[in-house]
């Protein structure tokens, strides 16, 4: 693969940034300012799809200096295959959840902050997939954190600010963990660009302080991605928040923790390679039953997608877990794929709570109103369908590549107990259709004649069942991906110009 400079691998990330500043000064014509902020995530979207086309299609990974100064010194942005395909899928999911927000009936998406710190939250998780070294991704995860704390601190829900501090302290958690990290990884190392500590910690992996930065490396990226058992913060927060900002959350935010177990297991760890890995299989594993359970046992339909994320990133971490060319290519399908239905799913979830009486998505509230709502249990459905692994929906195609690769790696024995496991989510999901859709409302429960859209999760789901019947690209995609990865000299030499 060649390697070029180029500024398009920071468009991504300046154009919400700046978008978002100019969004601020709309503040007073909240149509203009809506449109607006459409429009920038929209061409930032567009700028990722190139940044894509231009790795992948064109076989030219992207890397770009800050100020001219060489890596290691300056600031490295890199557009390789796992941070350019990792962004083409946020800011696609991101469009999605602003396309939601336009035809949402919540109180939230008139503040004249909401879309601005929509456009924040774009940029820091964009730019902290791009980033090349550490203590850049640290910046923009702070800038993440700040935006999904407010956006649910000012939600709708009077649960949302105790929520929302729940986050943030637990987010600083991870921030102490992540610069603890950073600090003594520059001590041991004297850099913090990925790339050279990839080749320096492979030089010398025994200084004192290596193992304690990648057990806090490792901490930092299971709150980050909600990975049992630091996924507490997880079900408030998603429940509470805006249906637009808690579908973003669930599916694609979470996702900056799976990106790091990736760099660390293929790049910076190499060394400690089989001790994370065998932690990410345990882990994963371990999340996928109490995920499954835990969704089962509650009794709100966002909770229940909450949990559901627990143990769908479970399966993920497995996948990276077994470490071979085909596991961590399912693990980029599986990721892809859980970020278009999980979003979907909470997007319905808030399109029936906003026709309830009563607008919650407590399942008691919304017993049988779905049956005079047929077209989105529809959707429900399929999108449900999609996260048990059913065909034709891509969720097949995430358990069809992800226990192939367990069977040809000879992993049965973790392989056997996900199998097992994952008959949970079927469960959970037939029993929320039932809830909503099958049984008989309470009498004088009827839906109200207007709410939120239905444009963006429908866009979704026929997406889902797109992939389902023709997952070649995204196969073929993953694929590459892996095999980038599991050569991580390309990545020295785009990030040093060799």
């Amino acid at each position: 693969m060649a390697q070029i400079s180029s500024t398009i691998v920071l468009l991504p990330i300046l154009i919400p940034l700046f978008g978002a500043a100019a969004s601020l000064l709309l503040y007073k014509r909240p149509r203009l300012q809506a449109a607006w902020s459409f429009g920038t995530i929209f061409l930032s979207a567009a700028t990722s799809t190139g940044l894509l086309y231009q790795v992948w299609l064109r076989n030219q990974a992207v890397v770009y200096q800050l100020g001219a100064w060489p890596a290691p010194i300056g600031i490295s942005i890199v557009g390789d295959m796992l941070s350019a395909t990792l962004a083409f899928m946020a800011q696609f999911v991101l469009t999605s959840g602003f396309l939601y927000a336009l035809g949402s009936r919540d109180k939230v998406v008139q503040y004249p902050g909401f879309y601005p710190l929509f456009l924040g939250l774009a940029a820091g998780l964009t730019g902290a997939l791009l980033s090349g070294d550490l203590f850049n991704l640290f910046v923009f995860a702070e800038l993440l954190v700040i935006s999904g704390t407010v956006l649910t601190a000012i939600s709708d829900d009077k649960y949302g600010t105790e929520a929302a501090y729940k986050y943030f302290y637990i987010s600083l958690l991870a921030s102490i963990c992540l610069l603890i990290a950073s600090g003594s990884l520059y001590a041991s190392y004297g850099t913090l660009n990925m790339a050279d500590l990839a080749q320096r910690i492979s030089a010398n992996p025994d200084r004192p302080l290596t193992a304690l930065a990648m057990v806090l490396l490792m901490v930092t990226f299971m709150i980050k991605g909600a990975v049992f058992p630091f996924h507490f913060w997880q079900p408030d927060f998603h429940t509470t928040s805006a249906t637009p900002v808690s579908a973003m959350l669930s599916s694609v935010v979470v996702k900056l923790g799976v990106y790091g177990f990736i760099r660390m297991t293929t790049l910076i760890f190499l060394p400690y390679r089989d001790t994370i890995e065998l932690v990410l299989i345990l882990l994963g594993a371990f999340g996928v039953l109490f995920g499954g359970l835990s969704a089962i046992g509650t009794n709100n339909v966002k909770r229940m997608l909450a949990y559901s994320t627990v143990g769908q990133v479970g399966f993920i971490l497995v996948a990276i877990g077994w470490g071979t060319p085909a596991a961590l290519a399912a693990a980029v399908i599986f990721t892809f794929n859980h970020s278009l239905i999980k979003s979907a799913m909470l997007m319905l979830s808030g399109f029936v709570a906003s026709r309830a009486a009563i607008k919650s998505t407590a399942f008691n509230m919304l017993r049988g109103i779905g049956k005079q709502l047929p077209f989105a249990g529809a959707l429900f459905l399929v999108g449900g369908l999609a996260l048990v692994g059913i065909p034709p929906t891509n969720g097949f195609l995430n358990k069809l590549a992800l226990f192939r690769s367990g069977i040809e790696a000879g992993e049965f024995a973790s392989l056997s107990f996900i199998a097992v496991a994952s008959t949970l989510t079927l469960i959970y999901v037939i029993r929320a259709f039932q809830q909503i859709w099958w049984q008989t409302p309470v009498e004088g429960v009827y839906a109200k004649p207007g709410g939120d859209h239905l444009t963006a999760p429908a866009i979704l789901i026929a997406l889902s069942l797109l992939i389902g019947l023709w997952g070649e690209p995204l196969v073929r995609l993953a694929q590459d991906t892996a095999i980038w990865l599991n050569t991580p000299v390309n990545y020295l030499q785009l990030v040093f110009g060799v």
